[in-house]
């Protein structure tokens, strides 16, 4: 065919009504889109790895992570609608062409911000890995799962309302809806929001020992609806998360030192000289002991059935078993001096004083 007569045939060819070197012209410009959207992806990713290469910047690793991200799909369609934008087309299919873009552009901005979530919730992970990996586990996957659902929430309202759709009345919809399903679940989000409560706050972790209410012991799994605590008597009690925060919970991880305060009382039968000696004795047996630190003694007050005296010292570890084994060694350090000073620890008693006795009645003869 004469090239003349060629360019006739695709001048005067029709596809649909339209021109056949439209269409040509059209898939040049969608090809060539492409191609430059493929080298510019490629330059800002070669960018990028050198930013992160030289400064190790967390946001830096990030946008490589993201751009790496990008559908190729979406950049066929993109492509695609820049060829067809050059097309002579009707009205109607204008506005179409106007609203695929926006939705090639939410969708990606969706993949985005998916990627985005799925790094940040990665590091999270990576960050918090010395903790137990149940409770890391749980609260990941649980801001994972909400950022993603609120991400693609709002990425459909923006497409649904671009396309003409009123999401004024959707939205309506789907809050009387969500009413209905609030109320039949109300329990089990109430237990899987204090979960994400206790991992983003922290109250407890993991190997904790706690105390919550009449419940003492070590954390040994956090669920999403439950956590488990191993007593110390050994067996294990599960409670419910929404339970557990409502109530004021005691946490030993973080105790460096204790601070003991103990009372005892001796008998009134003690002298003042001895109960003026009694402070200095303690003293001298809590200083006995190099993880002790002695704060103060003092003769209290004047007891019912005793001299009451109050002991203040600091344990400066945090273990309780060693705690009770030096508390033990005051208190037979307690009995051993007392005993060679002559003080007897007070108990509770009752003298009764007989002021005079009813005289006795003469014995009978006995004949």
């Amino acid at each position: 065919m004469p090239p003349s007569t060629f360019f006739t045939w695709v001048q005067e060819t029709t596809f649909a009504g339209v021109p056949l070197w439209s269409l040509c012209v059209a898939l040049a410009a969608a090809v060539a889109t492409y191609a430059a959207i493929l080298v510019v992806l490629h330059l800002l990713t070669r960018r990028a790895k050198g930013w992160a290469t030289q400064s190790h910047s967390g946001m830096a690793l990030t946008l490589v992570d993201v751009l790496e991200g990008t559908s190729r799909t979406l950049m066929l369609v993109v492509a695609l609608l820049v060829g067809a934008s050059l097309l002579d087309l009707p009205g109607r299919w204008e506005s179409r062409l106007s609203q695929l873009w926006f939705v090639a552009v939410a969708l990606q901005m969706g993949l985005w911000g998916m990627r985005a979530i799925g790094i940040g919730v990665r590091r999270y992970v990576e960050r918090h890995s010395s903790s137990g990996m149940t409770q890391v586990s749980a609260s990941a996957t649980l801001m994972s799962w909400g950022l993603r659902t609120l991400l693609w929430s709002v990425v459909l309202l923006a497409i649904l309302s671009n396309v003409g759709v009123n999401i004024t009345a959707f939205i309506a919809s789907l809050g009387v809806g969500g009413i209905a399903v609030a109320l039949a679940v109300q329990n089990i989000l109430g237990d899987l929001f204090a979960s994400l409560a206790i991992a983003v706050d922290k109250p407890f972790e993991v190997g904790d020992f706690i105390v919550v209410g009449n419940v003492s012991g070590t954390v040994q799994v956090i669920g999403l609806k439950t956590t488990r605590i191993r007593s110390l008597q050994g067996e294990q009690i599960v409670m419910s998360n929404t339970d557990l925060l409502k109530q004021t919970i005691s946490n030993f991880r973080m105790l460096e030192r204790r601070r003991i305060v103990f009372t005892f009382g001796v008998a009134y039968g003690t002298t003042p000289e001895q109960a003026e000696a009694i402070p200095g004795v303690v003293r001298k047996l809590i200083e006995s002991h190099p993880e002790l630190r002695f704060d103060r003694a003092h003769f209290k007050a004047l007891g019912t059935n005793s001299l009451d005296y109050e002991v203040v010292y600091i344990v400066e570890d945090p273990a309780y078993n060693l705690y009770m084994d030096l508390q033990q060694s005051i208190n037979l350090g307690l009995l051993r001096e007392f005993k060679a000073m002559g003080v007897e620890f007070a108990f509770p008693t009752r003298t009764v004083h007989i002021a005079s006795a009813p005289p006795q009645a003469p014995a009978a003869a006995v004949s």
